[in-house]
């Protein structure tokens, strides 16, 4: 039973030269009231006819229509129902339509007497809510389009309109709706087609209600204007309050930039948004944190050109930012085509707004925000100040972070320094100790004890002399690591074998182990391994004390294997493995530190001071290579790796 048809339509088809005005809630409000009171104010007894979108408008407005049915017969009242109303013809005629007829979105209102008529038809016309906008404000900013008149022809044809609507919801209503349409709307066809036929159809108002609608209208205009700018205020303060709580509760530099360029993002409605680190001589910056709106692509992980930006380089100048509302037509961007257009043609940038983050004057990094869109917009001024005072923020926020991250990375090295220091006491204690006595009670045997074998004191001084020798690698260890350390060893590259080296380092170890205890070690360098460039004790050195280390954690019926990798044309990687006692992979790192014992300083299977691969890693270090380990758990073996650079014929002349 519902009607599709809009009554505006169907009025603005009639009378084709009229046009639509737009009208506030308020304005329509203080005009239905002005005819109303008319009715009430007047002895006539005209036709009314209001329509309410809803119940719950109509209820606002019950207690008027009261009274205004103590005056007329004729008022008919219709609203699509939600809770209580329904057809009923108790004070006035009262009509329930459906909730999907067209007058759910009108708002109409026609009185027509014998000395006036007023007519009041609008259509409401849906603007979306701004974001957290109140429900009282969205219902004062409603908006609707259609025609107030006091013209009696057109009153008359919108009375029949609704007429014959009402006699489609309440047929029983019939006689009584052909009787209004009889009295009020007889002549309303003929007089129609008369007055436009001679061109008399006229809109004349009453003059003050005009003048007061346009007061209203302008009223709340201003009122608008003022809850739109409080809106805006209030969001902008949000975001960046947003903004710096977010920031202030974490130290992680990573984290504070991401937080930042999500909530720009979102809270300027950016095509995308990119805050990246960099500093003043930089020639590019890697883009690690990005914001984006659908169907944008991502820069993400892109290098974003610095050093030949002329943008940049004003940013530097100035220390301010830089704003482009329309790219197209920037004389910085037309006079810089072949370096901008590549940004903004990849881009698709068409709007563009640059904001340094800086702190005491320092550069830390830089704010872009990009309207990708076809219709440039503008920057206003207070977005600018808005998106300043977040990247003030930011750079405090990074300043505390990297303040934090250092006394943090302090902590750390004080720590690992008190670990070094216990350390140290422990182990020369142990390994001084140890030999000590040992030498001492030798020494005292072989002096108290003059009918003492000639065997066994031949025991006695050998004795004596391994922890004697014991002692001076102890000592010279610590002498070579402090001038590794200090940079006072003299570095003499040569052109060396590495056959040679290796060979010289297994000679060592064979001298020095137990034969018995040496595990099988197998050499895959091959002779045609190209020759390298390095100091040849610091390379038989690193070499000896690696398979040292294997030979101590490895059984003697182990195996320990000693090969070589081309990394490239200037770079091999010699590597020591064994399938010994192997190393947990959480300490990988931890084995290169000084004093470093796995098993602790003093209950360890394995005799040394700790400082053979720390000595390892400073002599790489020195010769600009890498050392590392590898290893898969306990018992799984280990593997060493360094690298070493490949004799060139010029690395020599230079």
């Amino acid at each position: 039973m519902s009607n599709q048809n809009s009554v505006v339509t169907e009025i603005l088809e009639t009378f084709s030269h009229w046009r639509p005005q737009m009208y506030f809630k308020s304005s329509l409000t203080a005009l239905s009231h002005a005819m109303e009171d008319q009715v009430l104010a007047g002895e006539e007894k005209p036709l009314i006819i209001a329509t309410f979108q809803k119940e719950r408008f109509y209820r606002q407005e019950a207690h008027r229509y009261k009274k205004i049915a103590q005056i007329s017969p004729h008022v008919y009242v219709l609203a699509a129902p939600e809770t209580e109303f329904a057809n009923s013809s108790e004070d006035y005629e009262k009509i329930a339509f459906e909730n999907d007829d067209a007058l759910t979105q009108e708002w109409h209102l026609v009185v027509i007497a014998s000395n006036y008529a007023n007519c009041l038809i609008c259509r409401e016309k849906i603007v979306p809510p701004s974001e957290n906008e109140s429900q009282a404000l969205m219902d004062n900013n409603r908006r609707f389009e259609g025609i107030w008149t006091c013209e009696r022809s057109l009153s008359q044809k919108a009375a029949e309109l609704l007429l014959n609507r009402i006699k489609q919801y309440r047929p029983e209503l019939k006689e009584k709706v052909n009787s209004a349409i009889e009295i009020y709307c007889s002549s309303a066809i003929s007089t129609i087609n008369k007055n436009l036929s001679n061109g008399n159809l006229q809109n004349n108002p009453d003059p003050f209600v005009l003048r007061l609608i346009a007061y209203l209208q302008a009223g709340q205009y201003k009122l608008m204007k003022a809850n739109r700018f409080l809106t805006q205020k209030e969001k902008k303060e949000r975001l960046l309050n947003s903004v710096s709580n977010a920031i202030r509760r974490s130290f992680d530099s990573e984290e504070i930039l991401q937080v930042a360029v999500d909530n720009l993002g979102e809270g300027f409605g950016v095509c995308r948004c990119l805050i990246y680190r960099c500093r003043e001589n930089d020639l590019n910056a890697e883009i690690q944190h990005e914001f984006l709106n659908e169907d944008i692509s991502s820069l993400k992980g892109k290098a974003w050109p610095l050093k030949n930006n002329p943008l940049f380089q004003e940013i530097l100048n100035i220390r301010e930012s830089i704003s482009i509302d329309d790219v197209k037509a920037d004389p910085r961007v037309l006079n810089n085509n072949d370096i901008l257009s590549k940004l903004i043609n990849s881009c698709s940038i068409i709007s563009w707004l640059i904001v340094p983050i800086l702190y005491k004057g320092k550069l830390l990094g830089m704010m872009e925000l990009h309207h990708c869109g076809s219709t440039p917009v503008t920057w206003k001024d207070e977005d600018i100040a808005l998106v300043d005072a977040i990247a003030t923020q930011v750079g405090v926020a990074l300043i505390q972070a990297e303040s934090y991250a250092n006394l943090e990375d302090l902590n750390e090295q004080l720590e690992a320094l008190d670990r070094t220091r216990s350390n140290l006491v422990a182990i020369t204690g142990h390994e001084l100790r140890t030999p000590l006595s040992t030498i001492q009670i030798c020494l005292e045997s072989l002096a108290q004890e003059p009918d003492m074998s000639l065997e066994l004191r031949e025991v006695m001084l050998s004795t004596a002399l391994q922890d004697a020798e014991r002692m001076r690698k102890l000592v010279q260890d610590f002498l070579t690591l402090s001038k590794l350390e200090s940079g006072t060893v003299e570095w003499n590259p040569e052109a060396l074998s590495l056959q040679e080296c290796i060979d010289l380092s297994l000679s060592h170890v064979n001298a020095r182990t137990d034969k018995d205890s040496i595990p099988t070690i197998k050499n895959k360098i091959l002779a045609s391994t190209p020759l390298v460039r390095a100091d040849g004790d610091w390379l038989v050195e690193v070499l000896s004390k690696l398979l040292d280390n294997s030979c101590k954690f490895t059984n003697g019926d182990g195996q320990i294997t000693i090969d070589v990798k081309v990394k490239n044309d200037s770079i091999l990687e010699i590597t020591v493995a064994d399938n010994g006692r192997g190393i947990e992979p959480d300490r990988l790192k931890q084995v290169f530190d000084r004093f470093y014992q796995e098993e602790g300083a003093l209950r360890r299977s394995a005799g040394g001071t700790g400082l053979g691969l720390a000595i390892c890693r400073q002599m790489v270090k020195n010769w600009g290579g890498e050392i590392w380990a590898e290893s898969k758990g306990k018992n799984k073996g280990s593997k060493f790796h360094f690298t070493v650079p490949v004799f060139q014929e010029s690395s020599l002349k230079k």
